[in-house]
């Protein structure tokens, strides 16, 4: 009997969520700090899906602090920290932190309760719940990045981010570069990367790299939003409006545990939703992509969702052509969940509207969807 194993997070499992904040304060500024929590505890008690919040001091060294919070989702969490409320609600603090790491964690158990039956995938909404079972990964982090360019540079643009020297992969002994993809869709960019190890000591060691900061001030006259890397509050600023976290992550197990399939091609496909429709959007293609897991018809070997306001992204890696099976390529199974997809789009930001009910439109859709590749750079194997 052969076995398949299967990768699946989500941050739509329905249990609650635990963020770890670590924070170590620049000299003098332990006053500043705690007036600045006052001011970000009162103001987040307010915030949808927030639970409860914790600031603690360490016992041994005075200027090391823990912020813990506990949020009914992920989702909760995830649309609070991309918003323009939060970073003005967190900027008093940014001055007086000269080190902090943010992490994030599903309720699996906690004593006094029992843990709850196991989820099989994204839930239809939060349900205050434990995730029903430890996840089983495959040691990467994903994350991307997105912003827009001036109407008109769309070719600089690429040219700028097509040609330049990679960063060193190796970060540290326990943390590398493996794989970044960038892409354009009219004057959008989205950059994805993947990390093995902590991603923000990755993110953190491309910053410094000479290579990255050449191209980084090379796009700056270009960008609709104006930014100054050399101002940490304005690079913050920026990097925050810019994440554009992974929600959702499948990879179909490979029968017997064997290799991957051999010829894999990589494409991001662009979603921009009707306003307040980014969060449904993205539950409903992660719901279809644990659907598209099982079936071993879907050219879909592995897809991940990224998330921001009304926009999502879809990366996936097929195997084929996906034109050759534009229904499952989209990720919709079936004229309900199709008909869902429609009503959810901003069809005509994407610059195709109507129904979704043959398989001419889908390949329609597919053919705006699918986003400019402009470069994908996959580390040596160490």
């Amino acid at each position: 009997m052969t076995t398949s194993k299967r990768i699946s997070q989500s941050a739509f499992d329905g249990s609650r969520l635990r963020v770890i904040l670590l924070v170590d304060l620049q000299e003098g500024a332990q006053q500043q700090f705690l007036d600045a929590y006052e001011h970000m505890r009162n103001h987040v008690a307010s915030v949808p899906g927030h639970l409860t919040d914790q600031l603690c001091q360490s016992a041994e060294n005075p200027s090391q602090w823990l912020i813990t919070s506990e949020w009914e989702s992920a989702p909760s969490y995830l649309a609070w920290v991309s918003s323009e409320d939060h970073i003005e609600t967190v900027r008093p603090m940014q001055s007086c932190v000269r080190d902090l790491r943010s992490m994030r964690f599903s309720v699996l158990r906690e004593t006094g309760h029992a843990a709850v039956a196991p989820t099989t995938g994204p839930t239809t909404g939060p349900t205050n719940a434990f995730q029903g079972s430890a996840r089983t990964g495959d040691g990467l982090t994903r994350h991307a990045l997105t912003f827009t360019v001036k109407p008109g540079s769309e070719s600089k643009v690429a040219e700028i981010l097509a040609d330049y020297a990679p960063p060193q992969s190796r970060v540290d002994d326990s943390t590398r570069l493996s794989r970044t993809t960038l892409f354009m869709h009219g004057n959008r960019v989205v950059r994805t990367v993947e990390v093995r190890g902590d991603l923000m000591t990755a993110l953190r060691h491309v910053s410094r790299q000479p290579e990255v900061r050449a191209v980084e001030e090379a796009l700056n006259p270009h960008l609709e939003l104006s930014r100054d890397l050399t101002d940490p509050e304005s690079a913050r600023a920026f990097f925050t409006r810019a994440a554009m976290p992974a929600v959702h992550h499948v990879t179909r197990g490979v029968p017997g545990g064997g290799p991957e399939p051999s010829e894999l091609r990589r494409h991001a496909l662009y979603y921009p939703a009707r306003a307040g429709c980014g969060m449904v959007l993205a539950r409903l293609l992660a719901q279809q992509d644990e659907t598209a897991a099982d079936d071993p018809a879907s050219p879909v070997h592995r897809s991940t969702v990224f998330h921001r306001d009304d926009l999502v992204v879809r990366l996936i890696d097929v195997t084929g052509d996906p034109e050759a099976d534009p229904v499952r390529a989209l990720g919709v199974h079936g004229p309900r969940k199709a008909a869902v997809l429609a009503r959810l789009l901003d069809g005509a930001a994407l610059g195709v509207e109507g129904p979704l009910t043959s398989e001419r439109d889908a390949t329609r859709l597919l053919a705006h969807a699918d986003m400019t590749l402009i470069t994908d750079r996959t580390a040596p194997r160490s």
